[in-house]
């Protein structure tokens, strides 16, 4: 049986402080390869602020109220999210259910960044194609990530990406195309990295969903459990630089 750890403000602080510092190297390395996109992050009384520009996922605070009280200014809820977490043993889950047979994950290849971007662009949706195959060729060539691909009979159907920070292993990326969809792609992508994070030395696993999703449901089926609820917020009339993400 796995022991968690006691959902308190320290852990909501630890949990938090490794997405930040999951997102505040992707915008270094954006500022890098975009230098006009103005790109930035900052600290500011323990909330770490970041900009990628107005519609990027990335352009939000972490850790806003946890370390001092804030103020808001005229923004507002938008969204939730759930914040999950789960202790990393080894072996992982033994319990968790079996892909569909011939589904297999891997750490990519040197070369197979370009691969594992368009797939992770494909499975996010057409609609946001070009911004997203954007965001997923940044996370491709990050030098401390480590990123995965489940495949289907040999055709590339699922994406994942963990990245480490102070024993906290972050769970991202996770995007299947649709003609890969129900087969087991993202279990067995949770379970490699819930490996590959304890072979790494991790005693904790994150990630975030959204409240009631499919991902959401896959995370419990594989032992996560919810620590706290995210909620970006945005300016109350509508025009926003960005996202503020309080917890609650």
């Amino acid at each position: 049986m796995h022991t968690y750890p006691f959902a308190d403000l320290a852990l909501a602080r630890r949990l938090e402080r490794a997405e930040a510092t999951s997102n505040a190297r992707f915008v270094e390395l954006r500022a890098g390869l975009d230098p006009g996109r103005g790109a930035c992050w900052i600290e500011v009384g323990g909330t770490y602020a970041m900009y990628d520009g107005p519609a990027s996922p990335v352009t939000q605070t972490f850790g806003l109220g946890m370390f001092q009280a804030p103020t808001e200014r005229g923004y507002r809820p938008f969204e939730f999210t759930s914040v999950m977490f789960r202790p990393v043993t080894s072996p992982p889950v033994p319990e968790s259910p079996s892909p569909r047979p011939g589904v297999i994950v891997r750490v990519i290849g040197a070369d197979e960044a370009d691969l594992w971007a368009k797939t992770a662009s494909t499975g996010w949706g057409a609609a946001d194609g070009d911004f997203m195959l954007d965001v997923a060729r940044v996370n491709a060539v990050a030098p401390d990530g480590h990123l995965f691909l489940a495949e289907l009979d040999g055709r590339p159907i699922a994406t994942a990406a963990l990245a480490i920070h102070d024993g906290v292993a972050h769970f991202a990326g996770a995007s299947t195309i649709p003609a890969g969809r129900r087969n087991g792609a993202q279990l067995a992508l949770l379970d490699a990295r819930m490996r590959h994070a304890a072979a790494h030395g991790c005693d904790l696993a994150l990630m975030g969903a959204a409240p009631g999703s499919g991902s959401q449901r896959n995370a419990e089926r594989h032992g996560f459990r919810i620590a706290y609820s995210g909620s970006p917020i945005r300016a109350s009339n509508g025009v926003s630089p960005g996202k503020l993400k309080v917890k609650s």
